[in-house]
């Protein structure tokens, strides 16, 4: 089955808008109409990471240990054992309802159950692009991965499941957060894998690029192994929904190939609602489920190996 999908206007980018009372904040406003708040659920300005909130020094820490551990042969290891999908067989709203015990801790605008930013997400993108049902569904499944925390995945630690995601085996960007933690990085110090390249070469494509192990790329790898029939631009969101690095600040371009710069757009259009629907405002879960459901159907078999 072939999905084709229509490229996004560059120009809808977010613009800034005060009610004409005066009165209120201003707001950030989306493509089509979605308003959000200046601040997250804690009163900061999102992914502000030197923000004094309750939840600053565990999200330090948080990276501190990621930037130290997630290594070349780290991530190397974890995709051959996690790869062979042999953990278990569930549909996809199994999973839903699986991940709602956790909390993202290196999350700094958030500190609810996950099913609530997936479902915050994927009604954001479907109130304004209507007509995109497999970005709708992309929205509710992109944070799937996160069932690595669960025991019967192995309860990896959160630093080896959540937080921005980089390439392993080049040099890493300064622009990445908390850059400094790198320096204690095993790889940081190898010359194999400190230089621009790296062990890639210029154009590779992101696909031949080993990124910093966690939920991203697990859930990639479940999609593309169980045959979903989502588009490209839906599986390029998901295995790069946390790589900041390209998307917000342009790094590591050189590695990138004419296709994922293509499905770039869609990222940068499915970013948006990915951070700026994050909210204590609760969707109602039934009243949405017989829709996802049938997007299911449309893009996934019944049941999956993970």
């Amino acid at each position: 089955m072939t999905i084709t999908i229509e490229q996004p206007q560059l120009d809808a980018v977010a613009e800034r808008k005060v009610t004409a009372g005066g009165g209120d904040p201003a707001e950030l406003v989306l493509d089509g109409g979605f308003v959000v708040p200046d601040a997250n659920a804690f009163g900061n300005t999102f992914r502000d990471y030197d923000a004094e909130s309750e939840r600053q020094q565990t999200v330090e820490e948080f990276y501190r240990v990621n930037h130290v551990s997630q290594t070349h042969e780290f991530v190397s290891r974890m995709r051959a054992e996690y790869g062979r999908l042999d953990k278990t067989e569930m549909g996809i709203w199994e999973c839903i309802e699986l991940l709602n015990g956790f909390i993202d801790d290196s999350d700094p605008d958030l500190d609810m159950p996950q099913i609530e930013h997936l479902l915050q997400t994927a009604e954001a993108i479907r109130k304004d692009y209507p007509d995109e049902d497999w970005l709708h569904l992309t929205g509710l499944i992109h944070d799937l991965g996160k069932v690595l925390l669960h025991p019967s995945f192995g309860e990896l630690p959160q630093w080896a499941v959540v937080g921005d995601t980089f390439p392993v085996g080049c040099a890493y960007d300064e622009c990445n957060v908390h850059f400094k933690y790198f320096k204690e990085n095993p790889d940081y110090h190898n010359p194999k894998f400190n230089t621009k390249f790296g062990v890639y070469s210029e154009g590779c494509g992101l696909d031949k690029v080993l990124m910093s192990w966690g939920h991203d790329d697990y859930m990639y790898l479940v999609a593309k192994e169980n045959k979903t029939t989502l588009p490209s631009a839906g599986l390029f969101i998901i295995r790069y929904h946390s790589f900041y690095p390209l998307h917000k600040h342009g790094a590591y371009m050189h590695l990138m190939n004419d296709e994922d710069k293509e499905n770039l757009k869609w990222l940068h259009v499915f970013n948006k609602y990915d951070l700026y629907s994050k909210s204590n405002v609760r969707i109602d879960v039934e009243k949405v489920k017989p829709y996802y459901m049938s997007l299911i159907k449309k893009y996934f078999p019944e049941k999956l190996r993970w």
